[in-house]
């Protein structure tokens, strides 16, 4: 069973972010995932990373103003060099706290977001993580969530995986994007295994605890395990009432947080 990272962006937020490692540690993680870092220094994540026994698993490129909407500058065209040096900041972070995988945020395209601008930075990012040892991410986001988000199916993450051609730059499939966008979320996770770096999940229609919701995640779980995937699922939900009064879903889905067999 693959092992479950903490989202501290959207999980534990009852607690500063600092304090936030301890109660992923506490509840039972071993890794955790982050929307974006930039806000502290690598350092003082670092410190609560190694406190705490915990991995960082995956965090995104700065994606721009997020405040004024920006969604990603990767399909941005005009943005090319400002996108170059968010590569490379990520990878400074990257590198201190051990983190392997970077998600490029494609942008939007009300905001000029297109095919060619998004592949010709995807390469440039790919190139520039290889010498690292870091994989380059990428997520289609349901439009209903982020209208206009210029990568939304995840077909299209092939095309874009297969065009740009780069040996680490790979697919992290968030059942609850696919289950909003397209469906058929058991058959994608057979469909692209050979792409999938990264899982994440969330109980749709709301985005709550995967236990409650639209999709059998005991189910999809055993799916993603018959693929021979041994890597991290990102729990990137929204609690319904608290993280930690929500935490059973776990347990009531047949899995354990350290990706151990279930005690029965």
């Amino acid at each position: 069973m693959p092992r479950f990272a903490a989202n501290l962006s959207l999980l534990f937020t009852e607690l500063p972010f600092l304090d936030r490692f301890a109660a992923a540690a506490e509840a039972g993680f071993e890794g955790v995932e982050m929307l974006f870092p930039y806000e502290w220094p690598a350092s003082e994540i670092a410190a609560a990373l190694q406190n705490n026994g915990l991995s960082l698993v995956l965090f995104n490129i700065w994606p721009g103003n997020w405040d004024a909407g920006e969604r990603g500058l990767a399909g941005i065209p005009g943005r090319e060099t400002e996108f170059e040096g968010r590569v490379a900041e990520a990878l400074r972070y990257a590198e201190q706290l051990g983190c392997l995988r970077l998600h490029a945020m494609a942008g939007l395209t009300q905001h000029g977001a297109n095919v060619s601008t998004y592949y010709a930075n995807l390469e440039r990012a790919a190139r520039m993580a290889e010498p690292h040892g870091i994989s380059i991410l990428i997520e289609p986001i349901n439009t209903r969530d982020m209208p206009g988000y210029l990568l939304s199916r995840t077909e299209d993450a092939r095309t874009a995986i297969e065009a740009v051609a780069a040996s680490n730059l790979g697919l992290q499939l968030d059942l609850y994007h696919r289950h909003l966008q397209q469906g058929g979320a058991e058959a994608a996770i057979t469909e692209y295994a050979d792409l999938v770096r990264h899982y994440q999940i969330a109980g749709p229609p709301d985005r709550g605890e995967p236990d409650a919701g639209d999709l059998d995640y005991s189910l999809l779980f055993q799916s993603i395990d018959a693929t021979g995937y041994r890597g991290w699922i990102g729990c990137e939900y929204r609690p319904r009432t608290g993280t930690m009064a929500g935490l059973g879903w776990a347990q009531r889905c047949g899995v354990r947080f350290d990706g151990k067999p279930l005690e029965r």
